[in-house]
């Protein structure tokens, strides 16, 4: 294995939209309910239902704006691996290096995974990266590899 890999990130469109498909469903039917129940009668529902879907809509936005579209200045722009670190370049130029216990999460499904770690000022940070951010597929099974040794 090669001293370090670095990975260019790419937005993913494609997961955009079927995020999108997910948590907007979601959203406008609590809302409908939400309502529903505010005219009702039944407030105490109303207003769960409208905190569920206040949380779903900021859960989505972060999703979708952060890990999707990479428009958040603390969203990972690219991603390189070493063998004792890895360090990742935000939207807003700044960099991350997890130094200290680099833990890798895998999903089951093969579509993203979770990086975590601790950074040079004592911070513990968390990235979630997609298979559609990578420009190629052999890009994010090359990662995956590299990536295996902080499991």
């Amino acid at each position: 294995m090669a001293k370090s890999a670095q990975y260019q990130l790419v937005q993913d469109k494609k997961g955009m939209w079927w995020d999108l498909a997910l948590y907007l469903p979601t959203v406008v039917a609590l809302l409908s309910i939400g309502m529903q129940m505010w005219y009702g009668g039944n407030q105490n529902l109303a207003y769960l239902l409208v905190f569920l879907s206040t949380f779903f809509f900021l859960v989505g936005f972060n999703r979708i704006a952060a890990t999707r579209l990479m428009l958040l200045p603390g969203a990972p722009v690219a991603i390189e691996v070493g063998k004792q670190a890895v360090s990742l370049l935000l939207r807003s130029g700044a960099r991350v290096d997890l130094i200290k216990n680099v833990r890798f999460y895998a999903d089951y499904a093969g579509k993203s995974f979770g990086l975590t770690g601790m950074d040079s000022s004592g911070k513990n940070r968390r990235f979630v990266l997609h298979r559609g951010q990578f420009p190629e597929k052999a890009q994010f099974e090359d990662a995956l590899s590299r990536l295996r040794v902080f499991k």
